[in-house]
């Protein structure tokens, strides 16, 4: 057997069924009417931020990274707990501004904004975070056009990147942000034009499970924040510092030691710089605080043997859960975390292999795991869902269409 990856703590069976929300998946799926289902436990987000909010420096605001789940609902429920949220497009911006989430607390990030997108952004008073020179002159001569003043902040990229991180953001050369080298002069640009400045977008990596190399990045961070202010002979506003906090997916994985990261963080506060005694920091979560709280529910359609080995054929699949098939950025496949909801507490019976509905070998959401039997009818869950799940996936392929989404 492959060992799975490890399920969050806190969950339970209600009479032998996984819960969420205090009650048996079956209820929920039940309530929504089918399968495939996304269930997101509205609790659990409660008590990952105050989680953060105890161990993280006051001075320290929290973002939310909406790209890791736009579910509006969900959005609705971070709007009273983050500080302010990031968005990677100009969907992102309509899915933030039709939740009823104030533009003024949104920052747009991402290489490629078309001209539409800044206008946007610029008439909703959204900060954008500039990737390149070429796009800072663009915001520039269309905030002039509409007589209006855009609200910049740079995007850099700098010499580092955090190590262990599953994707690295910075260091070398890099798609995104505008290299170290080069913002001095991009900062004088734009407070001589009359733009709002709003300071540095520092990301140098994500997924990352290492407190350690978390906190020598952040620090790494905070050292660039104030040589490239000194150097742009202005003050710095705001410093965004990126996200980097990942959560467990695989066996082996081990959650980050959040007590370190934070007292890290709070001795480099204490010992700033002059030059950035009144700069407001932040970080952007969006796994960290959304990921462990979501479950994906397939339903089994069909049980079948193939040279001795078992199949759990779902109604669901990469469709909705490629991450979890391993097709997303994964080098080598490695089993998330999942389990037969409706035999939640029963005992490991057999090897089998779940997976989803599509005509492709690659549709394989558990390969090889020990778990429960499981026949027909039966639901299976896979865990740490909440996060690039359903819109990191490719939903219409096959003619197959979105899964199901609720808050709970």
């Amino acid at each position: 057997m492959k060992p799975l990856g490890p399920i969050p703590a806190g969950f339970a069976a209600i009479d032998g069924v996984l819960a969420i929300g205090g009650r048996p998946v079956t209820e929920w799926v039940e309530a929504a009417g089918d399968t495939p289902l996304f269930l997101y436990e509205a609790a659990r987000i409660h008590s990952r931020v105050a989680e953060l909010r105890a161990a993280m420096p006051e001075r320290l605001a929290l973002h939310y990274a909406v790209k890791a789940n736009p579910f509006v609902p969900l959005l609705s429920l971070m709007n009273g707990l983050v500080d302010g949220f990031d968005i990677a497009s100009g969907g992102e911006l309509a899915i933030v501004t039709g939740a009823g989430i104030d533009p003024a607390a949104v920052s747009f990030a991402g290489p490629g904004k078309r001209d539409r997108e800044l206008e946007a952004a610029i008439r909703a008073g959204v900060t954008l975070n500039l990737e390149s020179e070429a796009e800072a002159r663009r915001a520039l001569a269309i905030g002039e056009k509409l007589g209006l003043t855009p609200r910049l902040a740079i995007r850099v990229n700098p010499d580092f990147d955090l190590k262990g991180s599953g994707m690295k953001m910075g260091g070398g050369a890099k798609p995104f942000g505008i290299d170290a080298a080069r913002v001095p002069a991009l900062v004088r640009e734009i407070v001589a034009s009359g733009a709002e400045w709003r300071g540095f977008h520092i990301f140098a990596g994500s997924q990352a499970l290492g407190a350690e190399a978390i906190a020598e990045t952040q620090g790494q961070a905070i050292d660039l924040a104030a040589r490239l202010a000194q150097e742009s002979g202005l003050p710095l506003p705001h410093c965004n510092l990126g996200g980097g906090l990942g959560i467990p997916y695989f066996p082996g994985d081990t959650p980050v030691d959040l007590a370190l990261v934070g007292e890290r963080l709070a001795g480099r506060f204490e010992r700033l710089p002059g030059v950035l005694q009144d700069t407001a920091f932040c970080i952007e979560l969006g796994r960290y605080l959304v990921g462990e709280s979501g479950i994906y529910l397939a339903r089994v359609i069909d049980r079948k043997e193939s040279h001795g080995e078992v199949f759990l054929v779902t109604d669901g699949g990469l469709h909705h859960q490629l991450a979890a098939s391993g097709n997303f950025g994964t080098v080598v496949r490695r089993n998330y975390p999942s389990a037969i909801a409706t035999r939640f507490d029963a005992p490991v019976e057999e090897e089998a292999s779940i997976v989803g509905c599509l005509c492709t070998p690659l549709d394989k959401l558990a390969d090889k795991g020990g778990f429960p039997r499981a026949d027909v009818g039966d639901l299976i869950a896979v865990f740490c869902a909440g996060a690039y799940g359903a819109s990191a996936s490719p939903a219409h392929f096959l003619g197959q269409g979105p899964a199901l989404e609720m808050l709970v």
